[in-house]
């Protein structure tokens, strides 16, 4: 298999950092020409007005990419104390000579000068947040290779809880744990309640861990004994529990079950939750994310802390999830559109469920899997149903975003989104143009397509919100489950999306199911190999379906220009430019060179400032130095922040 012939290929970003500062006449004259509200960086005979000081802040850098694509070099920006960028220019060379120092202020002028490579700020165009900071508040599983390693990991969690207070907020904290990630094709079977209850220490403790796509959940026995055995149905519509090699799991729809009894986190915890995600998103580059499923009773605790707390520093994009999947909810107090002017909450879209996850055999597909004939996987609503649903949330004014990932129920979704752009749009206008221009109609996931269907997402324009990372970490057993034709033809498209069907994918990571790192999301698209190991599923150097690689400029777009056309704010986020929100993202070296040993570069990038709304809300030297504060400046301290 061929790696795309433009996979490699510089493009913009490669000249970004190449183009000279040199042509210092050209921009002096730019600069003076520029509207009077903002400062002369030249003439020390030209003092700043009262307020062109108070409203406006200059930046500059060594290179400034303005957006993925783009041949316009900058190096220096302004800023409103309203946070937009309000002018970005090439300065003289000489504003960028800052001595022995990584940086200089300028009061009189109110310039700031820095070394460092700045790139458009990074969203994540599907994550869950109060889940990612659940987790890192919770049991890590991912990568356990053993049972053994599963029970480990919660026992030492359970100590640790018992020292910091952390776990459950009811009952004996020390006997509640809750954690993500293990694997049954890891693990080497499907887990079940015995093995945790074989291991003296976790006997009789309240203990439930998702699988890695958090489509199934493992539980302890001391959960089991909660639920009447009478009142387990053999089958659960949409759901599975698995009952070999014994209870303990519950998949999909049957996950219900069992996540109703456990402990609910109050406002002030779930906050808690929110404000360690949003602190690590910053430190990889993370300006926004579209939330992919926020209960209305979650919207509440968004719309309260993001209007009252100084620490809401993420913009979020919100999908509505009712708190029963798949119904009609938007007259709930709380699940009412919000947009905020600053950009840092808005909810004007809702989360619908067609099917499960390809790992755990619950994808919903048109033939059975090639590894287990007996099914095609689960579709958790009906096709009329999920028509009606579409319809519905439309007609009220919201966009309609379904999760996909199997060839049916992508077909499924396709047929409903189809069928509310027919009730929406006006006869005689073309409904690609009526969705690209007004709805704006999503398919979460969307991994396995039919080529039938593919041609309908051109044809109708519906956007498709994909996860590179999903790809290499299926990669392992996709094959197996899918045959090599369907493969090969209709599973984890990318290049052919952008190339064949004119279709700009929204990228993302699924955070906290795989990694929030973007450059992570990069490397795989670009390179399709795993990025923790950068090997391919064998273990070799070669990609997986490199026919479906992207360039770095279109996986950069995919996480910046792709997201925000996903959301209404195109010229808003994602670039630099006269208007947009003044988010950036400072790195070491210019991307590009990270990229140009095959994309090996990208998977090791530190982010070295984070700025959102012309605030900076992550520095990597200041939290180095914090560290080895905590650390009572002891010799050693790692960086890896």
């Amino acid at each position: 298999m061929a790696t795309p012939s433009n996979s490699n290929s510089p493009g913009a970003l490669y000249w970004a950092p190449r183009i000279s500062l040199g042509a210092l006449a050209i921009a002096f004259l730019i600069h003076l020409n520029h509207p009077a509200s903002s400062f002369s960086l030249f003439s020390p005979s030209i003092t700043p007005n009262a307020e062109s000081v108070t409203t406006a802040k200059t930046y500059c850098y060594t290179s400034i990419l303005t957006e993925a694509g783009s041949h316009k070099q900058a190096d220096c920006f302004s800023i409103s104390p309203d946070g937009k960028f309000t002018k970005v220019f090439n300065s003289a060379e000489d504003v960028l000579i800052v001595g022995d120092n990584d940086y200089k202020e300028d009061g009189g002028n109110n310039l700031v000068t820095m070394r460092g490579h700045v790139i458009p700020g990074i969203w994540d165009g599907h994550g869950h947040l109060i889940q990612y900071g659940e987790f890192l508040h919770s049991v890590d599983l991912f990568g356990a290779m053993s049972a053994e390693e599963v029970r480990t990991r919660v026992r030492e969690y359970l100590k640790d809880a018992e020292k910091e207070g952390e776990g459950s907020d009811v009952g004996s904290k020390e006997n509640w744990a809750r954690g993500v990630g293990w694997d049954q094709m890891v693990l080497g079977e499907m887990p079940s309640a015995a093995m945790l209850e074989s291991d003296p220490a976790l006997k009789g403790k309240f203990i439930m861990l998702d699988r890695v796509d958090v489509h199934c959940t493992w539980v302890s026995q001391a959960i089991l004994d909660l639920i009447p055995p009478e009142s387990l149905p053999e089958d659960v519509p949409g759901g599975e529990i698995i009952r070999e090699p014994g209870m303990g799991v519950f998949c999909d729809n049957a996950m219900d079950i069992v996540t109703s009894l456990w402990p609910r986190p109050d406002a002030e915890r779930k906050k808690t939750f929110l404000k360690s995600a949003m602190k690590e998103l910053h430190k990889v580059g993370l300006v926004g994310m579209n939330d992919a499923g926020v209960t209305p009773t979650d919207l509440k605790v968004f719309e309260e802390a993001s209007r009252n707390e100084d620490w809401w520093t993420l913009r979020v994009y919100a999908m509505i999830e009712c708190g029963e999947r798949n119904v009609f909810c938007p007259l709930k107090a709380d699940a009412v559109k919000t947009i905020h002017e600053d950009g840092m909450l808005t909810i004007r879209s809702v989360k619908l469920f067609a099917d499960g996850a390809l790992g755990s055999w619950g994808s919903a597909m048109i033939d059975p899997y090639s590894d287990k004939p007996s099914t095609r996987g689960s579709l958790l609503v009906n096709g009329s149903t999920l028509e009606s649903l579409a319809r519905s949330w439309s007609n009220a004014g919201y966009q309609v975003n379904i999760h996909a990932i199997g060839d049916l129920a992508n077909r499924y979704a396709i047929d409903a989104l189809e069928a509310a752009l027919r009730d929406a749009c006006p006869k005689g206008t073309s409904l690609k143009d009526c969705q690209n221009q007004s709805h704006r109609f999503r398919i979460e996931h969307s991994q396995i397509i039919h080529p039938t269907d593919q041609a309908r997402i051109r044809d109708l324009g519906i956007i498709l919100s994909i996860q590179p990372t999903h790809a290499t970490s299926d990669m392992a057993y996709a094959e197996s489950r899918l045959g090599p034709n369907r493969t090969a033809t209709e599973a984890y498209r990318m290049r052919s999306l952008i190339h064949d069907l004119q279709v700009q994918p929204v990228l993302g990571s699924d955070f906290p199911v795989e990694p929030p790192n973007p450059f992570e999301g990069m490397y795989a698209a670009v390179t399709r190999k795993n990025p923790h190991t950068g090997k391919n599923a064998d273990g070799g150097d070669e990609g997986w379906y490199t026919e479906e690689a992207l360039s770095l400029d279109e996986a950069l777009s995919g996480f910046t220009k792709g997201v925000a056309g996903g959301m209404f704010t195109e010229g808003k986020t994602g670039v630099i430019r006269e208007g947009a929100f003044a988010d950036w993202v400072v790195l070491d070296e210019p991307l590009v060179l990270a990229a140009l040993d095959n994309g090996e570069g990208l998977r090791k990038i530190k982010v070295r400032e984070t700025w959102v709304g012309g605030r900076k809300v992550y520095d990597r030297e200041e939290e180095k130095q914090k560290k080895a504060a905590a650390a009572g400046g002891k010799e050693g301290v790692s960086e890896d922040l």
